[in-house]
Order: structure tokens, then sequence, then C-alpha cells
């Protein structure tokens, strides 16, 4: 079993370990260490990463035998330039990088920018969802910490004045700089204590103690005082599995998620020559006016649709007792419906309409009273050319067609 160094000091951020195991699985490289400060993906919570002596840790296991495996490839960059005033390394035996075989010492640093980020996320996670659960009694199902965002899932809905209370209480805490202490209880124990949510495992257990706001159960890396969250920010909320799933971002992420959208912002007003608070309404000015545009284009697509129509019909063939229309047109698909709808509210027309673009769009229409298919001819085509589509029998249409304009058109007169 692994003696987990990040259990009793989660600021360790060297320690020094001897190699137990080096094995390999799926093709990677395993170490077991007999002691780690690196922390496993458990409880909602990722993996550390880091340097184990002559490897780059990747990845973090927890195994169900109480071993922790670390996932490790070679570093194989050139090392930086070594500072000329520091003392080289060959005078310094305890730092040189050990060799990596059982039995053998090896030096080992975690990533911490990466380890202190997901302890801020997890203590703002556990004031979260104890705000929550203190004002409105609002269980929280489960949480994940992501690499941009963190999530909570709440057991129903919140309302957004009890979003913004508790995520106010939670910041409250936060700014208190309340101490955040680990001890230990065991089941027994824990069962005569308030905790938030009753623990999953038995046994003895890890307890995370905010300050006369939260205890909880939990194996996870957290700050050592609430004031190293800096600030706790709910970004979004959605309705997930009848509950509400809670995106929300704390320290450093909440840093570079207002630095995201002060730029987005600042630009927006600029574009527009607002104020900030006027962007709102100057957007739904904006979609009106585009909403109004595009009736207006596609009423004078409709119109110069009609006219292109005409054109057509001048140029109409005979065919098997109707007049046969066919062209390949630099129009879109709602164009070439429209054209190819308005030649066949003439009696006696059928019409194959094609883009000249490809793959290729085709429309077929026919008049009322011939017995012709355009559903049946569609489906014909697309048998030979491919594509998809479908449609009625008076009107129907496909996409994706792989063939020249020439071999569709002919292929349509066949049908016909």
């Amino acid at each position: 079993m692994t003696d987990r160094l990040y259990y009793a000091d989660p600021y360790l951020r060297e320690f020094d370990a001897t190699i137990e195991r080096i094995d390999s699985r799926d093709g990677r490289t395993i170490v077991t260490l007999d002691r780690t400060a690196f922390y496993p993906t458990s409880g909602g919570q990722p993996f550390d990463t880091g340097t184990l002596g002559p490897f780059r840790v990747v990845d973090v296991v927890d195994e169900d035998d109480g071993t922790i495996s670390h996932v490790v490839e070679p570093i194989t960059e050139n090392p930086a330039p070594r500072n000329q005033n520091r003392e080289p390394e060959n005078q310094n035996p305890e730092r040189r990088t050990p060799n990596a075989e059982p039995g053998s010492s090896v030096h080992a640093v975690i990533d911490w920018p990466r380890r202190f980020d997901h302890m801020q996320q997890h203590t703002g996670q556990h004031l979260l969802s104890a705000a929550f659960e203190r004002l409105f009694r609002i269980r929280t199902v489960s949480f994940h910490l992501g690499a941009d965002v963190s999530t909570i899932d709440l057991a129903r809905e919140a309302s957004s004045a009890e979003l913004a209370a508790a995520e106010a209480e939670a910041n409250r805490v936060v700014w208190d700089d309340r101490a955040v202490s680990i001890r230990y209880a065991s089941s027994e124990e824990a069962a005569q204590l308030p905790l938030r949510k009753e623990p999953k495992r038995s046994g003895t257990l890890r307890l995370i103690d905010v300050t006369d706001f939260d205890l909880s159960a939990c194996g996870g890396t957290h700050v050592a005082r609430t004031g190293a969250i800096g600030v706790i920010a709910v970004a979004r909320w959605d309705r997930f599995k009848g509950g509400q799933r809670l995106e929300f971002v704390c320290g450093g992420r909440a840093l570079r998620a207002y630095r995201s959208l002060r730029d987005a912002t600042a630009a927006s007003v600029r574009l527009l020559s607002v104020l900030p608070d006027e962007l709102p309404g100057s957007i739904e000015r904006l979609q009106a006016e585009l909403k109004e545009q595009k009736r207006a284009l596609s009423a004078q697509q409709l119109e110069l649709a009609r006219y292109r129509a005409d054109e057509l019909v001048t140029a109409a063939e005979p065919l098997h007792g109707a007049q046969f229309v066919a062209s390949a047109i630099d129009a879109d698909a709602n164009t070439l419906k429209a054209m190819a709808a308005s030649i066949a509210m003439r009696p006696g027309f059928v019409v194959a309409l094609l883009s000249a673009s490809t793959p290729t769009l085709v429309v077929i229409a026919r008049s009322d009273g011939l017995s012709i298919s355009a559903q049946h001819v569609i489906t014909a085509l697309i048998a030979q050319f491919g594509g998809r589509g479908g449609g009625r029998s008076e009107l129907a249409q496909a996409g994706g067609l792989i063939g020249s304009p020439s071999d569709i058109i002919a292929a349509v007169r066949r049908l016909v």
C-alpha cells in the first residue's frame, strides 16, 4: 500500500521515494513508489502531473490494492541552460538523477500550478455546496473538476435569487479567510458529527473542516485557508437529470474568465459604439434588423425566381406529352425550389433544376394532373448518383449527388 503524502500535506511540492516496481501495461510504463505526493484521479478531482526522476508523470491511477500507479514517459527535451551561479549537480549528490530501477531512490516534483488550481477549485466546491445546503437545503448530488470549468449537480433547480445568494455566501466565507483543517475520525465517531453528507466509505475517515461552515469526508487536496481560493464565480447553469448543473470557476480560473469576458465586452463595445450596459439592447435591435432584412431578401429572391422561371419556360421541350424544363443554375436550395414550384404551377410541366456547384443539389417538380412522381425520380437519382433526400410526389429534392449536370439531366429524361 502506497503512503499518500498528500493526505497530510497537500502543499508538499517535492519529495523523495523508493521505487517498488516498474511495470508495463498497455504499452505504458507504470512506476509504483513506497510513498507519493501525486494525487490520483479520484472523487471528481483530476490527477497530478510533474516529474519523477528521469520521467514525466502523465497519469496517476488509484489501484484496487491500495497502491498508486504513476504512468510515466521519458523526459526527452533538452534541459534548459543552468544558472551559472547555481551549484553544479555533481557537487550535490543528493539531487542527482538516480537510476530508475526497483529499490532505488527517486526525487519527484509536483506540477504546482496544476495542483494549486485543483486545490482552489475543490475547496471552492466545498463552500459552494455547503452554501446551497445551509441556505436552501439543496443537496449536491455530484461534482467534477474539469480542465477549464468545474461542475456541481444539484438535486433540484435553484432560482436565480437562490444561485446569487449561495454564491455570495460562499464568497463571504472565502473573504473571512477561515482555516481549512484536516482531521480523522472512525465511522462511529463520524456518525455523531454534523457531516454535510453521509460518507460512502467505512473505517477511518479523512475529514475536511472549514471552520464553522462545512465538515465533509473527502480524500482530495484543499487549500489551508479559504482566502487562498480568491473568489468563487458561478459561470452558468442548466437543467440536468431532474435537477440542475452549475459551472463554476475559482481563483486563477475566475481571473482568466474575467479577462476573457472583459476583452470580449471591450471589443463588442468598440464595434457597436455603445456602453457596456447597452450591449444587450443593441444586440437585440441588430437581431431584429437582420431578421427583417432576411425577410426582405427572401421576398426579393422569390420575385427574382419567378422572373427566371418565366425565362426557363420559354426553353421547355416536349417530352412524353409534357413540357420538360431542365437546367443547372447557380442558386441555393430555396431558390431552386421556388423556381421549380413556380414553373410547376403551370399545367403540363415537369421540372428538373440542378445547382451549378458540386456535389449537386437537384429539385424535381411536376404540375398537377401528371402521373409522374417527383419523389420516385429523386429515389432513382439517389440510387444512381448517391446523396440523400426525399419529398412528395409533386415536389422532391436531394443533395450530395456526384455526377455532371448533363448526366443527371439525361437520367431524369429517361425516368420521366
